[in-house]
C-alpha cells in the first residue's frame, strides 16, 4: 500500500519527467496601447544581466509593491530564481523593447493540495513588474493574458494574486481583464482569485484593446510629427527625392529631414535640412520613409530604432519578390524592426498619404495629389494604387487616407480596418486585397466596421489561389465561392474590379444610404432610360416606370422632375439620365447649369441617393462632383418635400470598453461634402446602387441580427462524453469518419434523424428489409462513385412489392457490377420534396462553416451552394436557404408547393449547435435532405471527428509571425 509521501514522490518525479525544454511558440510581437511594438518571450538562464538591469531602472515605490517591502536589489539567489524556469510549475515572461526587459511576468503553481492528493494543482500565483518609463502602455494587461495562455496550456485554471491597496494601478490590471473573480482583503493585503477560462467579457475586453492598440499603430503612420525620408538623391529624381517632393508640395503640417551619406551635416536640399544620418538629427524623428538599396536598409533601421523613430515606410524593393534571400531579409526587417518597438508599412510599399489638414502628409509615389475626402483606400499592389488614385481623382473623388503596403509584411488591411473602425475623416472604406493571411480575424474585424461605415473589397488572384511574388501572406486555400460569401455574411461590399469599386466608393462617399430598392427613373433619353430599368431587374432592384422629359427638357425642367421623384413616399433612390441638349437659341448644352439645378434638388431632400448617367456631356462629372455645404448626415438648410425622411445617420461611435481609455475625438469638423457621383453607363451607375441597397439592407439586419436557439431535446453533456469515447477508441490524431451507426447516434442527441437504411448485400436479404421498414420502398447503392446520383440509376425508388423490388435488384446489379462494389441498402420511401444538401466543416482559416445547396449535378457544376459562419442565429438561417440562385424552387416556383422552410431553417441551426458547442466535430454532411409540403428527412448522414483544431482567435493579442 502506498503511502501519502510515496505518492508524492512518484508525482514529482512524474513532473520532473515533464519539464519542457525552450517553448518558443510562446514568443510573440504585440502592440501596446500606444501603437508602439514589443516582444514578448519566456525568460532564460542567459537573461541575467538584463534582469538587473531592468530592476535598477524600477523605481523604489513600484519594487516596493513587488515584494511588499524594501528591496532595493536583486540578491545573487533572486536573479537564479527568476531566470531559471521548469516551464511548467514556474514560468516567467518579460516584455522587451530593444532586447532589453521593460517588464516581467511570472506564475508559481500552488502545488500543496494537489501533491497531497497525488494530481497536480491547478492553480498558481501571479505577480509583475513594469518599469515605471513603460507604465501606461498597456504592458501589463497584455502579460497577463500571455500569462494566462501559458498557464492554461500547463494545465492552471485559476490564478491568485496578492497586492498592496496602495497599488490601484495592478488592481485595475487584474479587475478590468474581464474574468470571473473573487475578491479579499486579508492581512493588510488584497486577494484576488480568478477564473482563466476566457468568458465573453473577456475576450470583449481583449478585442476592444487589440482594436485600440492596432488603431493606434496605424494613426501613429498617418499622423507624424515630423518625417526623415532617408535615401535623398542629391539631383532630382529618383524615388527619396520625388517623396520628399511630394512632402513639400502636399504642405506637411510637420518637420522634415533629408537623410544621405553623403549630404554635409548643416546643408540643405530644397529647402529641407539635409543629414548625414538619422542618428545626427537632433530633434525627435515619428516616422522615417526608407529608399535605399535592400542591403543597406538593416543598417538604416537600426539606427532609426536607436534613434526613437516609431514607424517605418520602406519603398525598397528586393524582398519577397526577388527569391528565397529576399524573403529572408524580408523576414528579419520586420523581426529588427519590431524589437524597437516600430511597425513597418512594406517593404516594396507605393507610400502614405493623410489628407487631414492635421497631417496633410504625402509620403508616397503617387503621380498626383489626391485631394481631401472621405474615402479610405488600402491597396497591396502598387500598380492598382496608381490605377485607383487616378480613376478617384479624375472623378473628382477626394481621400482621407491612403496606405499602399507593398509586400504587406507588417502592417496590414486588418490594421487598417481597426484604425478605419473609429476613424471620424473616413466614411468609406475601400481594399484592394491580393492575399487574406487570417479570414478568421478579417471578417470578424469587417462586420464591426461594416456596422459603422462601408467597406469595399477587390479580392486579387481570387481564382489562381496564387499570392503575388513577395507577399508575407500567402492566398487562403478557401475557395473563392466561400471566401466570397463569407465576406458578404460580415457587411462586405465584395465586387470583382477597381472599376467597380470607385463606382460603389463615389456613391456610398457622397450619398445617403437607401432606405428600399425602389429606383425612381427620369431624363431626356427613352432609350437610356429603358436600358437603366433593364439594368435594375438585372440586378435586383425593383424599378419605377421611366420619366422621359424628351430631347427639349431644361436644367429647370430636370430639377423639377428629379424633386418630384425624391418626395414620392414609394421611392428610395433616383438615376438621372442625360444626354446632349441644345438650347432655344442654338447654343450647346450648359452642363454646369444642369448640375446646379440637379444639386439643388437632391439637396432638398437628402435622405435619399441620387446617382447621375452622363453620355458626351463634358464637365457634368466634375461639375456634380464639387462639394456643396450640405451632406448626407447634416440637416437640410431648408425643410425637404413631402416623402423626404430624415438622412441616414453614420452608427454612433462606439464606447470604450472598461478599463480602456476612449479615443480621442477631433477638434474639427468633417469636410462638408455633398457629391452626385456620375457615370458614363447605366449599367455601372445602377450596380453601385445595387451594392448599396445591398449593404444598407443588410445594416438593418445586422441591427438586429437574431438569436442562437436553444432546445431543449439537446443532449450537450451527453454528446461530449460520447465524442470522447469515439476519439479515444479511434485513437488516430487525424480524426475519424464516424461508422453509420455511430454518426446517427451521435445527430440524433441534437435532435437530428436519419432515416433508418438497411443493407442488402443479396435480393433476399433486400426483400428481407423492406419487410421490415414496410412497403414502398427505394433500393440504392451506397457506392462512392453513385452515391445520392438518381442521375446515373443508381437509385429505384416507389418499389410497391417484392418483385418490383428483385427485378430493380436484378437491374441495378446487371448494369453496375456485383453487389459488393455497389454497396446496395434499402430505406423506406418518404414524402417527395426537394431534395437539398446540409454540410459544416472546420476550416483552419476561417473556422467553422456552415453551407446549404440543393442536390444534384446541376447545383455543383454552377457551384450553387451558400455558406455561413457558424454559429448561425435564425435569421442567418432564414438568409442562408434564401442566398442560393435555386431558392425558388423552395418556395413554389411555377405553380409548385411551397416546402417545408421553417422545418429546414431548424435542421440548419441544429447543425449549426452541433458544431459550435463540440469543436471536435469538424465535419457534418447531409445529403439528400428531402424537404417535403410538411416536414422533411435526412436520408444520409456522416460525421467527422478529430482533436479540437487551435482557435488562435482566442488566444491573447500578438502580431503576425514574419
Amino acid at each position: 500500500m502506498q503511502t501519502p509521501s510515496d505518492q508524492q514522490d512518484r508525482h514529482q518525479q512524474d513532473r520532473q519527467r515533464d519539464r519542457h525544454d525552450y517553448p518558443s511558440h510562446w514568443e510573440a510581437d504585440v502592440v501596446l496601447r500606444d501603437g508602439g511594438t514589443a516582444r514578448i518571450r519566456p525568460i532564460t538562464a542567459e537573461d541575467a544581466d538584463r534582469l538587473v538591469s531592468f530592476y535598477e531602472q524600477v523605481s523604489d515605490e513600484s519594487k516596493y509593491y513587488r515584494f511588499f517591502a524594501p528591496y532595493p536589489r536583486l540578491s545573487a539567489k533572486d536573479v537564479h530564481r527568476f531566470t531559471h524556469h521548469d516551464h511548467v510549475d514556474r514560468v516567467g515572461l518579460a516584455a522587451t523593447v530593444g532586447g532589453e526587459f521593460i517588464a516581467t511576468v511570472r506564475y508559481d503553481r500552488i502545488d500543496e493540495r494537489g501533491m497531497a492528493a497525488g494530481a497536480p494543482a491547478d492553480e498558481a500565483e501571479v505577480a509583475f513588474l513594469v518599469q515605471d518609463a513603460h507604465q501606461g502602455r498597456g504592458v501589463a494587461s497584455t502579460l497577463l493574458e500571455h500569462i494566462a495562455a501559458v498557464a492554461r496550456e500547463r494545465g492552471i485554471r485559476r490564478f491568485v494574486a496578492e497586492v498592496l491597496p496602495a497599488n490601484t494601478k495592478m488592481i485595475k490590471v487584474f479587475t478590468d481583464a474581464g474574468y470571473q473573480q473573487k475578491r479579499s482583503f486579508e492581512d493588510g493585503v488584497v486577494r484576488l482569485e480568478f477564473d482563466l477560462e476566457p468568458t465573453d467579457r473577456s475576450l470583449a475586453v481583449q478585442r476592444a484593446r487589440e482594436q485600440r492598440a492596432e488603431g493606434r499603430s496605424v494613426q501613429r503612420l498617418l499622423t507624424p510629427g515630423s518625417v526623415a525620408v532617408i535615401g535623398v538623391g542629391r539631383t532630382p529624381g529618383g524615388v527619396g527625392r520625388s517623396v520628399l517632393r511630394n512632402l513639400k508640395e502636399a504642405g506637411f503640417t510637420g518637420r522634415l529631414h533629408a537623410v544621405n551619406s553623403a549630404f554635409e551635416e548643416g546643408s540643405e536640399v530644397d529647402a529641407v535640412p539635409a543629414h548625414r544620418s538619422v542618428t545626427a538629427i537632433e530633434e525627435p524623428v515619428d516616422l522615417a520613409v526608407v529608399a535605399v538599396p535592400a542591403d543597406r536598409v538593416a543598417q538604416v533601421v537600426a539606427e532609426c530604432g536607436e534613434r526613437g523613430v516609431q514607424g517605418l515606410v520602406v519603398l525598397s524593393a528586393g524582398y519577397g519578390e526577388s527569391g528565397a534571400e529576399g524573403r529572408e531579409r524580408q523576414r528579419e526587417l520586420v523581426r529588427q524592426a519590431r524589437s524597437y518597438g516600430m511597425r513597418v508599412i512594406g517593404p516594396n510599399a507605393f507610400g502614405v498619404i493623410n489628407t487631414s489638414p492635421r497631417a496633410l502628409l504625402n509620403a508616397s509615389l503617387a503621380p498626383e495629389p489626391p485631394a481631401r475626402g472621405r474615402i479610405g483606400l488600402f491597396t497591396q499592389s502598387g500598380a492598382i494604387g496608381i490605377a485607383l488614385l487616378s480613376g478617384l481623382h479624375r472623378r473628382g473623388a477626394g481621400l482621407s487616407t491612403f496606405v499602399g503596403s507593398g509586400n504587406r509584411a507588417d502592417v496590414s488591411g486588418n490594421d487598417l480596418l481597426q484604425y478605419w473602425y473609429e476613424d471620424p475623416d473616413t466614411d468609406v472604406a475601400l481594399m484592394y486585397l491580393e492575399t487574406i493571411g487570417n479570414p478568421r480575424k478579417f471578417t470578424r474585424l469587417a462586420r464591426r466596421a461594416a456596422t459603422a461605415k462601408p467597406l469595399v473589397v477587390v479580392q486579387g488572384a481570387r481564382h489562381s489561389g496564387i499570392a503575388p511574388t513577395g507577399h508575407a501572406v500567402q492566398a487562403t486555400r478557401l475557395p473563392h465561392a466561400t471566401v466570397s460569401a463569407l465576406l458578404r455574411q460580415a457587411g462586405v461590399i465584395r465586387v470583382d474590379t477597381v472599376t467597380e469599386m470607385v463606382d460603389a466608393g463615389l456613391l456610398l462617399a457622397g450619398q445617403p444610404l437607401p432606405s428600399g430598392p425602389r429606383v425612381g427613373i427620369l431624363g431626356n433619353s427613352e432609350s437610356l432610360g429603358l436600358l437603366t430599368y433593364d439594368a435594375c431587374v438585372a440586378d435586383g432592384l425593383r424599378p419605377l416606370p421611366p420619366r422621359d422629359l424628351t430631347t427639349g427638357a431644361t436644367p429647370a425642367d430636370f430639377r423639377a422632375a428629379l424633386a418630384e421623384a425624391l418626395s414620392d413616399d414609394g421611392c428610395d433612390a433616383v438615376i438621372v439620365n442625360a444626354i446632349p441638349w441644345v438650347r432655344e437659341n442654338g447654343a450647346a448644352a450648359d452642363p454646369e447649369t444642369l448640375a446646379t439645378e440637379l444639386r439643388a434638388a437632391a439637396a432638398g431632400c437628402p435622405a435619399k441617393p441620387v446617382a447621375v448617367v452622363h453620355v458626351e456631356l463634358g464637365g457634368l462629372a466634375e461639375a456634380l462632383s464639387a462639394a456643396t455645404s450640405t451632406r448626407p448626415g447634416a440637416p437640410a438648410k431648408q425643410p425637404g418635400p413631402p416623402g423626404c425622411a430624415e438622412p441616414v445617420h453614420p452608427a454612433p461611435r462606439p464606447p470604450a470598453t472598461e478599463g480602456e481609455t476612449p479615443a480621442p475625438e477631433t477638434d474639427e469638423p468633417p469636410a462638408e461634402q455633398y457629391r452626385i457621383p456620375a457615370y458614363p453607363a447605366a449599367e455601372r451607375a445602377v450596380r453601385a446602387l445595387a451594392e448599396a441597397v445591398k449593404y444598407a439592407q443588410w445594416r438593418r439586419e445586422a441591427a438586429e441580427p437574431g438569436k442562437v436557439h436553444e432546445y431543449d431535446d439537446i443532449d450537450e453533456s451527453g454528446t461530449a462524453e460520447r465524442i470522447a469515447e469515439l476519439l479515444g477508441k479511434d485513437g488516430d490524431p487525424r480524426g475519424t469518419t464516424l461508422a453509420p451507426a455511430d454518426a446517427h447516434e451521435l445527430l440524433r442527441r441534437y435532435g437530428i434523424r436519419v432515416r433508418r437504411a438497411l443493407p442488402a448485400p443479396d435480393p433476399d436479404a433486400a426483400a428481407h428489409a423492406a419487410r421490415t421498414l414496410g412497403y414502398p420502398v427505394a433500393l440504392k447503392t451506397t457506392a462512392p462513385h453513385l452515391r445520392h446520383r438518381a442521375d446515373l440509376g443508381g437509385v429505384r425508388l416507389d418499389l410497391a412489392d417484392e418483385e418490383q423490388l428483385r427485378r430493380a435488384y436484378r437491374e441495378l446489379t446487371d448494369t453496375f457490377g456485383k453487389p459488393a462494389e455497389l454497396r446496395p441498402v434499402v430505406q423506406g420511401m418518404v414524402p417527395r420534396g426537394v431534395d437539398t444538401v446540409v454540410r459544416a466543416v472546420i476550416d483552419p482559416a476561417a473556422g467553422a462553416v456552415l453551407s446549404f445547396g440543393l442536390a444534384g449535378a446541376a447545383s455543383e457544376l454552377l457551384g450553387d451552394t451558400a455558406h455561413r459562419l457558424i454559429p448561425v442565429t435564425d435569421r442567418e438561417a432564414a438568409s442562408l436557404l434564401r442566398s442560393i440562385r435555386t431558392a425558388p424552387l423552395l418556395f413554389g416556383w411555377r405553380g409548385s408547393a411551397p416546402v417545408d422552410t421553417p422545418a429546414l431553417e431548424e435542421l440548419l441551426q441544429r447543425v449549426s449547435r452541433l458544431v459550435d458547442d463540440h469543436p471536435e466535430v469538424v465535419g457534418v454532411s447531409l445529403e439528400p435532405v428531402v424537404v417535403a409540403e410538411r416536414g422533411l428527412s435526412v436520408l444520409d448522414a456522416s460525421v467527422r471527428l478529430a482533436p479540437p483544431p487551435a482557435r488562435d482567435d482566442l488566444g491573447p493579442r500578438t502580431l503576425p509571425g514574419y
